[in-house]
């Protein structure tokens, strides 16, 4: 069956059993890594590690991306839908607080068949940069509980020089709107897991502070009581010539936009310094897969 891709705002268009689209991908799922993951916020690692399915390609092209051998160059392994549901089912028989699908646009049709043939008991968790369509995530209503979305920019140059993408901000505050919508405020069990919700995250870059500020102004305005993961993890990565991106952010850069997030009465996380390291970032050696 062809899938004439429509998923994602790049509108490619391309039929994806014949050659990858602007993704970098064909129809059939491709992973990197499968398994439990100890590094995202406390609510979805808690203590057992979150059950974390590293997919393939992307949607966006980020300059800094931490993963660019899986987002930009596509290594991975493709797999069939079942042994998809399979990895379900084995991650959380590890334990996982959860089942994290990482930039799983792309298969959005293969998830979703995967779902059907095993629903894990735990929850599934959509981990995303943002640059999503508003009438794609209606499609994983009932499917996905917790939606954890990056929001990266607000000005669409800066949009356009990091990620090749000036219309991120217009997708991802409506694709956001329409995460929140569907899981209302966020829920967590008696340890403080996330069961149920959307876990903003951002990242701030160096020399960006302005830019960070309207992005949380923006959240604290139009999408309250969300929580937020402010993130001072940005390091520097070979691949990226962007001026200005080759440093890690001062302390000053981290404080001036810290007391933005608590001057809006933003909650959620915050980052520690040590933070901003890809020491974090994990082996994509098809563990799991």
């Amino acid at each position: 069956m062809s899938l004439i891709c429509h998923l994602c705002p790049r509108e490619c268009g391309v039929d994806r059993s014949e050659k990858a689209g602007y993704c970098g991908m064909g129809e059939n799922p491709r992973l990197a890594r499968a398994a439990l993951h100890f590094w995202e916020e406390p609510c979805i690692s808690g203590t057992q590690g979150s059950g974390t399915v590293f997919f393939s390609g992307c949607t966006l092209r980020c300059a800094y991306c931490q993963n660019y051998s899986i987002s930009h160059q596509g290594e991975g392994k493709e797999i069939s839908v079942s042994r998809l549901a399979d990895i379900f089912r084995m991650l959380e028989d590890q334990g996982a607080h959860n089942i994290n699908l990482v930039t799983a646009t792309p298969f959005i049709p293969a998830v979703l068949s995967a779902l059907e043939m095993y629903r894990p008991a735990v929850p599934i968790v959509w981990n995303s940069g943002g640059y999503e369509k508003a009438e794609t995530i209606k499609r994983l209503e009932g499917a996905v509980d917790i939606y954890l979305p990056d929001f990266k920019h607000f000005s669409p140059r800066l949009a356009k020089l990091c990620a090749g993408a000036p219309d991120y901000f217009d997708y991802a505050a409506a694709a956001i709107a329409q995460m929140r919508r569907q899981t209302g405020p966020a829920l967590y069990d008696e340890k403080g897991i996330m069961k149920k919700g959307t876990l903003i995250r951002h990242l701030i870059l160096p020399g960006c502070t302005m830019d960070s500020c309207r992005v949380l102004r923006y959240i604290a305005e139009n999408i309250p009581d969300t929580p937020v993961s402010l993130m001072r993890q940005y390091s520097p990565v070979p691949w990226c010539d962007i001026p200005g991106l080759d440093r890690k952010i001062t302390d000053q850069e981290y404080d001036r936009v810290l007391d933005c997030y608590q001057e809006l009465g933003l909650f959620g996380y915050t980052q520690e310094k040590e933070s901003a390291t890809t020491a974090y970032t994990p082996a994509f050696d098809l563990t799991g897969v």
